[in-house]
């Protein structure tokens, strides 16, 4: 037997040794398996995995309103016209323009908050404020803090855009009111007192100005 053939038998040997031994090691699979993946933390913890399912309801609308009502489907038709709209953030912002609104309000401070308001809802401020001034009043307030606040109702006109959106607050603030010798002739020093509100806010959906203007308010 010539040495070439003596090698490749030693060599055939090796290879066959070793085959053995990687089968030792990683086991016999038989037919196709899938890749085992590495556990999520939701694997770990035993809780199953959950898909987004296109179509479902809309969590940002039915969190605030019925998802059967016609508030929900104005809510939705806005989310169409406008993607970016979203209800939640809308009533974040309602809840700091009430405070600002009411604020600027009770101490006739009214330049500030005149771009959230409406024509109309300026004027009739106004008139109160000067009200006020004319019968030497003056008044000292201060908020303490929302106690609640919701999504009452909501309506869309899809010809012009046009969305209004009614919130309902109750408000906590202390409010005295002083004649012009500085007497409280209203309310008490330090006392708190709750305020309840119904406001509508507008806005045209698409439109450059990202902000809601105050168009009424009520009880």
């Amino acid at each position: 037997m010539n040495a070439p053939i003596i090698q490749l038998l030693v060599l055939a040997g090796i290879a066959i040794f070793l085959i053995l031994r990687l089968k030792n090691v990683l086991g016999t699979r038989e037919g196709f398996e899938k890749p085992v993946l590495p556990k999520t933390a939701d694997a770990v913890s035993g809780r199953p995995d959950f898909e987004v399912i296109e179509g479902g309801p809309d969590r940002d609308i039915t969190d605030h309103v019925a998802a059967d009502s016609a508030a929900a489907k104005a809510l939705a038709a806005m989310k169409t016209a406008e993607p970016s709209f979203n209800v939640g953030e809308f009533l974040q912002g309602a809840r700091g323009a009430y405070e600002m609104i009411l604020m600027g309000f009770e101490r006739g401070e009214l330049a500030e908050i005149k771009p959230f308001l409406s024509e109309e809802v300026y004027e009739t401020f106004a008139e109160v404020v000067e009200a006020r001034r004319a019968q030497g009043l003056t008044i000292e307030a201060e908020f303490v803090g929302l106690r609640e606040m919701g999504l009452e109702d909501a309506l869309f006109e899809e010809e012009t855009g046009r969305a209004l959106l009614d919130v309902r607050f109750t408000g906590e603030l202390t409010s005295i009111v002083r004649d012009n010798e500085g007497d409280i002739i209203e309310g008490k020093d330090g006392k708190v007192k709750r305020q309840r509100d119904v406001w509508s806010f507008e806005r045209h959906m698409g439109a450059d100005d990202p902000n809601w203007i105050l168009v009424a308010t009520g009880e």
